[in-house]
């Protein structure tokens, strides 16, 4: 009998889920106009605007990091969490984020909490350059567990029509270099509440020797904002694509970018390591593919360059403690951990 932990135990079908999403991706596609100029699958939606404007839309939430929060009586951190998310989606096409518009839905929060939670949506604006330009908060009895809420906004970017990068000049021979994490940012959360608190029955004031750190507080760092990365490179070097690592972790991300009969190969051994990781891996006893299909694993983004490139990258990211994690080969489209 297999004892290992995974996603799917924890609650989260990501395999339904990309079921889902093939049929989602039918039905929004015969509403395209020719002005729709990305496909159902890539990070974010783009719109032409005219001859020489983009629009770059992007819409997701925060996920069970939400109820982390909740138990820690925390609720000015994941509407930065919320922002950055947004931000690094549309970042990942070369955008410049306009404005944001964000929706909270509850039963009962206080106006205080409700303050807070706009307070992190507006430093997380403030932290990307965008406008909090509206949204709607929804109270709803009945509807919601008592002080459990969902935050969920919707962005949206511009970027000039010669500028856009969707991932079509990536080739065999192209480097891969990745920014790091710093936790878990806002994805896998249910699969690591279902490890620390319901299984080993920890709580967010555990302080942890091996983390050096309470688990609220390793759980609920805020997720990294890479805007500022993709500026430095811009003007200086081609970029040839990139990818924003969230839910499904690296494998399921990076190759949304990918052209047909191209693979990315990934050296796990190049990445840089986080306690929190290997912590939940052995408290779960959660296999290391599982680990990798449902965290970041310590890469929160990736950006690909050529082999002349690479160096040149490197240098200009030095800051952002960039480091090269791969190549792209020949292959079935795809992403390879080795």
């Amino acid at each position: 009998m297999d004892n290992k932990i995974t996603y799917s135990k924890a609650g989260v079908d990501i395999d339904s889920a990309d079921e889902s999403k093939r049929e989602i991706a039918n039905l929004a596609q015969r509403t395209f106009s020719p002005d729709v100029l990305t496909d159902i699958g890539l990070f974010a939606g783009a719109y032409r605007l005219d001859d020489k404007k983009i629009l770059l839309s992007s819409t997701d939430g925060v996920g069970t990091k939400i109820l982390v929060a909740i138990r820690a009586n925390i609720y000015n951190t994941v509407g930065i969490d919320l922002v950055h998310h947004c931000v690094n989606d549309i970042a990942v096409h070369n955008a410049e984020p306009l404005f944001l518009l964000d929706y909270i839905g509850h039963t009962d929060l206080s106006p205080s909490e409700i303050v807070q939670i706009v307070e992190g949506l507006s430093t997380g604006c403030k932290n990307a350059g965008c406008a909090l330009i509206g949204g709607e908060t929804a109270q709803m009895p009945g509807f919601y567990p008592s002080k459990v809420f969902d935050l969920t906004a919707t962005i949206v970017g511009i970027t000039e029509s010669d500028n856009i990068i969707t991932g079509e000049d990536i080739t065999p021979g192209d480097m891969i270099i990745g920014i790091p994490a710093n936790g878990l940012h806002t994805n896998g959360y249910s699969l690591a509440r279902y490890v620390l608190f319901e299984r080993k029955k920890y709580d967010v004031d555990t302080y942890i020797e091996e983390l050096g750190e309470t688990i609220g507080e390793a759980l609920l760092r805020t997720h990294r904002l890479y805007l500022s990365a993709v500026r430095k490179l811009r003007g200086k070097l081609k970029i040839k694509g990139m990818a924003h690592i969230t839910g499904g972790g690296i494998v399921g991300n990076l190759v949304r970018v990918l052209p047909e009969n191209t693979r990315a190969i990934i050296k796990k051994k190049n990445i840089p390591t986080i306690p929190i990781f290997e912590f939940i891996k052995q408290a779960g006893n959660i296999h290391s593919d599982e680990m990798y299909r449902t965290f970041n694993m310590g890469i929160g983004y990736v950006i690909i360059v050529s082999q002349e490139q690479l160096d040149n990258a490197l240098e200009l990211l030095q800051e952002y403690n960039a480091f090269y994690c791969g190549e792209v080969v020949e292959g079935t489209r795809g992403v390879q951990l080795v």
